[in-house]
């Protein structure tokens, strides 16, 4: 497998020496929980102003065949979809987007059908790399460093060591929230155990009321 911890990468020495040990803790998490969550239409539950909102990008595997999921961050920018390859081009995602463009996307509500490309243009690629970068929340922004103190120079460093893909939805799939879909489901279950609850509450508001209070001894 190959390793991330890439000197060409322009991470401060810190991040550069956590990088590998984080791999492995986000592939176990990603595998466990955040793509089983995004899978099941609950990306909504890990949407916060800290991690940003993620996405399910899947592909297929350049060499395997098989379809692989990465969880993403992602900005949306004029009818497409960016996503950045925080591990640089060695990210097996990005490699088996450029080798078969055909990608699906499962967002927090739909799933799409889409064709990715890499974007190269210089002012096209800064501008996208700083729109997704700032939609990843605080840890996307604490991990690459204040772009509002960078300068161009050191955003088009960023932006050609962590290349971005653009993704066009080419079809609608059907999603989580689609009549009978899983997200439906679990929507469907939350509500239950909710009026559950509140007809509970009322029930015994409603018996204390009765009752009234006790005399004291």
């Amino acid at each position: 497998m190959t390793r991330v911890t890439d000197a060409a990468l322009p991470y401060g020495p810190v991040m550069t020496r956590l990088l590998e040990p984080m791999r492995r803790g986000f592939l176990v998490v990603n595998r466990r929980v955040t793509a089983p969550l995004l899978r099941n239409g609950l990306g909504p539950l890990i949407a916060t102003p800290v991690t940003g909102s993620m996405l399910l990008l899947r592909t297929r595997g350049r060499r395997s065949g098989v379809i692989r999921e990465a969880p993403l961050g992602y900005a949306v920018r004029a009818g497409e979809v960016l996503v950045v390859a925080g591990y640089g081009r060695s990210a097996h995602w990005f490699a088996n987007a450029l080798a078969d463009p055909r990608v699906e996307l499962v967002l927090p509500g739909a799933r799409f059908a889409g064709t990715a490309r890499e974007i190269t243009d210089p002012d096209e690629r800064r501008e996208a790399f700083d729109v997704t970068i700032r939609a990843m929340g605080v840890v996307g922004r604490a991990t690459l460093g204040d772009l509002d103190a960078a300068s161009p120079e050191r955003i088009d460093e960023l932006a050609a060591a962590f290349p971005v893909l653009a993704i066009t939805p080419t079809a609608l799939l059907d999603g989580p929230f689609d009549p009978g879909g899983v997200g439906v489901r679990w929507t469907a279950g939350v509500a239950t155990a909710h009026s559950a609850l509140v007809v509970g509450a009322c029930y015994l508001a409603r018996r204390c009321a009765r009752r009234g209070p006790r005399s004291g001894g």
